[in-house]
């Protein structure tokens, strides 16, 4: 029972993951990026609240750290990546950001000394060259839509999520507790710009609904399905491998709803990307 549960949970939070680059794209045709990132950052924080409801621990640690993590994620993170999504078409954003693995495993090399095997420096290769060509492809066939400073954001939203997802592993709070209050410090700060900018004007009230979907469904409760899955089930490992679906689905949704022409190089960078993420991975089991 348990689980057929973790497959349900699992499933549900590939479905919302693979949605979500296309409600970026839609919001952000209306909202400015503080815009979308309030809104979104402010429904998330909400969502949070009542799933951590009854395991609030307020230890003064724990506080600190999310204040810290909080300026990571939502405030830096998403920040980085709405406008890395403002920049570019969502085919070549979505696979750039989704690098974040590969680069957690050169940030492990590089600063936390772990040693790295040849499978690990055989899937880092693999994994930006399917950035490299994704990017490089996509600025051949779209020249007029790939901005090289959006690549240049996308590939740092990757950066900055593996930072934050190596600080986040050593927080032994309930997930739902420390993610809210990582989010209820990231929205302050969000909020400062916000008001700072006089963000509040203006408002186009079509932007709201896919902002709100966002901080449901991106920031909020879908991280909190794929752990759930982790939990219950059998073998994480099978479960954990059907995230690697979420990109390939979302070209479909990008491609039918955003009516974005999907490019063959795209398919194929983003097939070394996931690759190049498997093989590395591989070499930890």
């Amino acid at each position: 029972m348990s689980s057929k549960k973790a497959y349900f949970y699992i499933l549900l939070a590939v479905f919302f993951w693979s949605t979500v680059a296309t409600a970026f794209k839609v919001s952000l045709k209306y909202l400015t990026v503080v815009q979308f990132l309030f809104v979104s950052s402010l429904t998330s924080t909400i969502v949070l609240l009542v799933l951590s409801t009854g395991n609030f621990s307020f230890d003064r640690k724990g506080i600190v750290r999310s204040a810290l993590l909080g300026a990571l994620n939502p405030f830096a993170y998403y920040f980085v990546l709405f406008g890395a999504y403002s920049l570019l078409p969502a085919q070549i954003a979505q696979p750039i950001n989704y690098t974040w693995p590969v680069i957690l495993t050169v940030f492990s090399v590089a600063f936390l000394k772990q040693k790295a095997t040849l499978l690990n420096y055989a899937g880092i290769l693999i994994s930006f060259s399917g950035a490299a060509l994704i990017t490089f492809a996509g600025h051949s066939a779209l020249p007029k839509e790939v901005n090289l400073y959006g690549v240049l954001l996308a590939f740092l939203s990757a950066f900055v999520w593996a930072i934050f997802w190596t600080l986040n592993l050593k927080d032994e709070r309930p997930e739902s507790v420390k993610l809210f209050f990582d989010f209820l410090f990231g929205t302050m700060y969000i909020s400062a710009v916000f008001f700072f900018t006089r963000s509040f004007t203006h408002i186009n009230p079509k932007g709201i609904l896919p902002a709100v979907y966002v901080g449901i469904f991106e920031m909020g409760i879908t991280y909190l399905l794929f752990i759930k899955a982790i939990k219950i089930s059998n073998s994480s490992a099978k479960i954990s491998n059907f995230a690697y679906l979420s990109p390939f689905l979302s070209l479909i949704f990008i491609s039918t709803a955003l009516r974005e022409k999907i490019l063959f190089s795209t398919i194929i960078g983003l097939f070394l990307i996931v690759s190049g993420i498997i093989i590395g991975n591989s070499a930890r089991n």
